[in-house]
């Protein structure tokens, strides 16, 4: 639909995670009059892993190194959100410390140690297996020793290495306040708890007081909050959309490390977990796990803690006196399948309803081009364009 075609609608959002942020943000520019209903206190980032699980990820845009478990299908949607993360970041006016780029795209390394190098060829192998893959994404480069060094030179040497151009990493927190502030004439309405979401109509609580709120679209973006609310909804066929939903948990450490330097985020395929290393403005690393089958919040453990940063510390030595500055838990939304779902519903009004959930450990990576064509299959004018667009 065209700018001048497109109607201008009065849109709810329930969420203020990634893809409620995003939505409001690409709607308002195009016109619509949103409104977000969301639990938290405020916008601004939380660390106690109850907020949105975008707040706690790393922000690697790595759709390659995803082939470890997830169909080509989702490498394909990831790449093409990283075009869209970039049109993004082209339109937002803040940055991150030190005035760093929201989005970087400086290709991301996949490492292993040579007893582990069989999870990494089994990675490439079915990039090689994946026709439609070729045609889309650049080829991983193997790299000699050298080859690695000159990338970073910090790394370990002798590691088995492969260069994935073109991927990236964003500021996760930065980028999420930056898609509150600036989306425009947005009304957020923070501490409002969504119970209830039918087509046209949201109800929520606040200060105790249960509210109903009318408009001609519903988006519920609420990613593992929607399960929480499901026994409120009505029973529908989408039942079992929200009530299938689980929680896995992902764990980070954030290191302060002065005088290492690493460029490009790093996914190592460890005997344990996949580990990865994502640099940060301020001399800062990010170490994590991809995955924990588990919907356990408790702070992250002793095991956990040591096993990550003993991962990280085997391929970026440098990093022996770095200092532990946050630890930290969150929940991502996952359907049985572990792929993402979408719904749209329509009353007798013409009123609708919008369901985008399950985007699992890809929420960043999948957001843009998983929102766009939700919003293309619902007809709704936005302003996801990727920057050659």
């Amino acid at each position: 639909m065209t700018a001048t075609a497109s109607p201008r609608l009065h849109l709810l959002i329930a969420g203020a995670g990634v893809l409620g942020r995003l939505a409001a943000w690409a709607l308002a520019r195009a016109g619509h009059r949103v409104s977000v209903f969301d639990p938290a206190p405020g916008p601004q980032a939380r660390s106690d892993g109850r907020g949105p699980a975008g707040f706690t990820a790393a922000g690697m845009l790595s759709p390659l190194a995803e082939l470890d478990h997830a169909e080509a299908a989702i490498a394909l949607a990831g790449w093409e959100g990283l075009a869209l993360w970039d049109g993004v970041a082209a339109r937002l006016a803040a940055r991150g410390e030190d005035g760093a780029p929201l989005v970087r795209r400086h290709g991301s390394l996949l490492l292993a140690h040579g007893p582990d190098a069989g999870a990494a060829e089994r990675v490439l192998a079915r990039v090689r297996a994946a026709p439609q893959l070729h045609a889309t994404l650049p080829a991983p480069q193997a790299l000699s020793r050298p080859e690695l060094a000159a990338l970073e030179p910090d790394l370990l040497p002798g590691l088995r290495a492969w260069h994935l151009p073109g991927e990236g990493q964003l500021l996760p927190a930065d980028t999420l306040e930056a898609l509150a502030a600036e989306a425009p004439g947005v009304a957020w309405h923070w501490g409002h708890t969504v119970t209830q979401v039918t087509p046209g109509e949201l109800h929520t609580t606040h200060g105790g007081a249960p509210q109903v709120h009318r408009a001609d679209w519903v988006l519920d973006l609420r990613g593992l909050g929607a399960r929480q609310a499901a026994s409120a909804q009505p029973r529908t066929v989408d039942a079992p959309f929200t009530e299938t939903l689980r929680g896995v948990r992902g764990e980070v450490v954030t290191l302060h490390a002065p005088g290492v330097v690493l460029r490009r985020p790093v996914r190592l395929m460890h005997a344990r977990h996949r580990v990865y290393i994502v640099p940060r403005p301020g001399e800062r690393i990010v170490i994590g796990a991809s995955e924990v089958e588990s919907e356990d919040r408790s702070p992250v453990s002793l095991r956990s803690a040591v096993e990550l940063m003993a991962a990280a510390h085997s391929v970026l030595p440098g990093l022996a006196e770095a200092r532990i500055l946050h630890l930290e838990t969150n929940l991502r939304p996952a359907l049985p399948d572990n792929g993402p779902r979408c719904t749209v519903e329509h009353d007798d009004q013409g009123h609708c309803l919008l369901r985008l959930n399950g985007l699992y450990r890809h929420g960043w990576l999948l957001s843009p081009a998983l929102l766009r064509d939700a919003l293309a299959q619902a007809g709704l004018h936005h302003d996801l364009q990727p920057t050659h667009a």
